[in-house]
């Protein structure tokens, strides 16, 4: 009799141990509010020009900072078009010069006149000078500013063809610049399309580069939850450490979906897939534990 109570208390034992594990395992993982993997932002950079590849440093694996830069294209093509356009300028701005030139001996000519016009008022009087001589004065006069007048218009014509030009210096200038390709944003160098001697043509893609300092976990929160969840709310973020434990992050809630959507079948069972839940997207600043596609957990609370 003895034999088989010790039995049963035994077996009573481990089936009350059995079910403290079990319910030990389902609060550890059921006080999670969300799940789903964790997404990093990542920019494809592209060249903005056609050429030869002269310098492309960064390699895969290394941190770039903003504005540093990452390929250098030949800029040889654009600077002889350039020097051309600024040797046409010049020849523009010359002729500008010599119009200015020939108004200022025009205008000269006039005052001239003006002196002998006036002289030969005076001589009138005495009769000592005809009308006729005045009217020729006074005619050569108003030819002079006929004349000042045309080049003044041909004055306006070569400044505007000058603007041309210099509309076509700054896009040369500007295609200049966009041969050296820096970086939109500080990130880590995640994939490289492209060596140094190569040929690129504009939107040819170079490097891709993702910022995994703030990486954010898109989870999915059931409606019956979402009401609880606001833009810029703090919570805790939580991956995996080994079998039984985790790591845990401080979080932000930076986007919460208006629409809601079926649960994904790759996050969930077949009976769960039924729910309707919203995607919410949690930054997470990263100190080099986190990866791109790796699951985690958040908890609001």
């Amino acid at each position: 009799m003895n034999k088989y109570k010790n039995m049963f208390m035994k077996t009573r034992t481990i089936l009350i141990l059995a079910v403290m594990l079990m319910a030990g395992c389902k609060s550890k993982t059921g006080d999670a509010d969300a799940f789903g993997n964790f997404e990093a932002t990542e920019v494809i950079v592209s060249s903005e020009t056609n050429g030869r590849i002269l310098k492309i440093d960064p390699t895969e694996g290394t941190n770039i900072e903003q504005g540093q830069t990452i390929a250098i294209i030949d800029t040889t093509i654009y600077t002889l078009q350039e020097n051309e356009i600024v040797a046409a300028m010049k020849s523009i701005r010359t002729r500008i010069l010599t119009t200015d030139a020939q108004n200022e001996i025009l205008s000269q000519q006039i005052k001239n006149i003006a002196v002998n016009i006036s002289r030969t008022e005076k001589m009138m009087k005495d009769d000592a000078a005809t009308e006729k001589q005045y009217d020729d004065l006074t005619g050569q006069v108003e030819v002079l500013k006929k004349q000042i007048s045309a080049n003044n218009t041909t004055k306006v014509s070569t400044a505007a063809e000058l603007a041309v030009y210099e509309s076509k210096k700054a896009t040369i200038k500007e295609q200049i610049n966009r041969c050296t390709v820096k970086s939109p944003l500080s990130g880590t160098i995640i994939e490289k399309y492209s060596e140094a001697g190569e040929i690129t043509a504009a939107g040819k893609p170079l490097v891709k580069i993702a910022d995994l300092a703030v990486m954010k976990l898109k989870a999915y929160v059931s409606g019956g939850e979402i009401g609880k969840v606001k833009i810029g709310q703090q919570c805790t973020v939580r991956i995996d450490d080994g079998k039984s434990g985790y790591n845990q992050f401080a979080g932000t809630v930076s986007y919460i979906s208006g629409k809601a959507e079926f649960t994904p079948k790759i996050i969930q069972t077949k009976e769960e897939r039924v729910i309707l839940v919203y995607a919410v997207k949690v930054d997470v600043r990263n100190e080099g534990a986190l990866k791109a596609g790796m699951p985690g957990e958040v908890v609001f609370k």
